[in-house]
């Protein structure tokens, strides 16, 4: 009897042991299962915690993976050194338009560029680590920015008819402060450099860096300075057409160049679990007997969760030219955030996305690593960076570079 109970129980247990993991394979049955097409190799993961410097860390990466690229050699370049100089330019910016344009913690690729071209750049451990002078593991910039804009604002829209020069040591003062002071001469592997000779050392051309993005408010073929308030310096991009803007990165990822991605992550799409997808809310809303029919209805939170649940099988847009152009004008397409392209990889049903680095630090599901459809980045594309000699030949020639 005993043993007729035992072989009972034990077959409950194996059926409901077999139930549960058919509901689990269930349950995870659209979860990616990612294959790499291309991979290119990069510097590791950061993370720029509270601060605004996205745009800093992004395109640091993608210089980092430029030199590894040309000369197999990894370097940590410093943030903090490119956010001191580029600070400084902005608020005199603000300062001769007297208050009429904006000062923020962001910026974008272009900052970076002009930095090295201009002052150099030191590797990480010749400045304090971030944070660190005051008392924090990371960037926390919430104290550092709540200091810096009212004093920039103070010089900007003073009613003084002439002002003097000693606001910007004060504001330098600010600057070092929090992120430390730029060293004019520092000793790497041995040898002594300045940020001027340290640049020249890394084996890269700065001359060979250019801006794409794709607009039809601007004719194709031609360079514009992208209309968002972080490109305050105003760097010219060339405008091409959208599948050509989406050409010229398979190209690059293809020939083992990074991209230095400056995009909308704004969308619901992009989800904090290491996944963006372009969402098609009326697909979504059609698909009867789903909870996705009750899609308008739901929270973020919620249309989060659903899709993780749907994973892959995400009903997505397929972006147009005209798409772009209408969500650009209308403030639906946003310039949010700077990321590193440097793969592609295809999912179980051959959907390729592109693998991003993000500077969020080792989060997600895959540590720091986003898996973006291609839809997603040619609906969320605001500008990016990338070696010219990574353009293929046709696109090059049309823009005579």
């Amino acid at each position: 009897m005993k043993k007729v109970l035992v072989l009972a129980l034990l077959a409950v247990f194996t059926i409901n042991a077999s139930a549960a993991k058919k509901k689990t394979a269930a349950k995870n049955s659209n979860k990616p299962v990612f294959t790499v097409i291309k991979e290119n190799p990069i510097t590791s993961i950061k993370d720029q915690n509270r601060s605004g410097t996205c745009w800093a860390y992004s395109t640091l990466s993608f210089f980092e993976a430029e030199i590894l690229k040309a000369t197999g050699k990894t370097y940590d370049l410093c943030e903090s050194f490119v956010a001191n100089k580029d600070y400084m330019d902005r608020a005199i910016q603000v300062v001769r338009y007297h208050g009429d344009c904006q000062f923020s913690q962001g910026g974008a690729a272009s900052d970076v560029h002009y930095v090295l071209k201009h002052y150099g750049i030191c590797p990480e451990d010749a400045m304090p680590f971030p944070g660190s002078l005051y008392g924090d593991s990371l960037n926390n910039f919430n104290e550092f920015f709540s200091l810096m804009e009212p004093y920039v604002n103070a010089i900007a829209k003073n009613s003084a008819q002439k002002i003097s020069t000693q606001w910007k040591p004060g504001l330098q003062g600010i600057l070092d402060a929090y992120l430390g002071k730029c060293p004019e001469q520092f000793t790497y592997e041995g040898r002594t450099y300045t940020p001027q000779s340290f640049v020249k050392s890394l084996g890269i051309d700065l001359d060979d860096y250019v801006s794409i993005t794709s607009y039809t408010h601007h004719p194709f073929y031609t360079a514009f300075p992208v209309e968002v308030q972080d490109n305050w310096r105003f760097e010219l991009s060339y405008n091409v057409p959208m599948d050509e803007m989406m050409r010229i990165i398979d190209n690059a990822v293809e020939q083992g160049y990074t991209v230095a991605w400056g995009g909308d992550v704004s969308e619901e799409g992009f989800t904090r679990n290491g996944l963006a997808y372009m969402i098609d809310g009326k697909a979504a809303q059609s698909l009867a007997g789903s909870d996705m029919a009750r899609w308008l209805k739901l929270s973020r939170t919620q249309k989060t969760n659903l899709i993780d649940s749907l994973g892959c099988k995400v009903p997505e847009v397929v972006p147009t030219q005209a798409q772009r152009q209408e969500r650009f004008d209308n403030w639906e397409l946003t310039d949010d955030h700077g990321m590193l392209i440097y793969g592609i990889a295809k999912d179980q049903y051959g959907k390729e996305y592109y693998m991003v680095k993000n500077s969020w630090g080792e989060t997600g599901a895959y540590k720091g690593i986003w898996y973006m459809t291609k839809n997603f980045i040619a609906a969320n594309t605001m500008d990016y960076m990338v070696n010219k000699k990574a353009i293929p030949a046709d696109i090059r020639k049309k823009l005579g570079i």
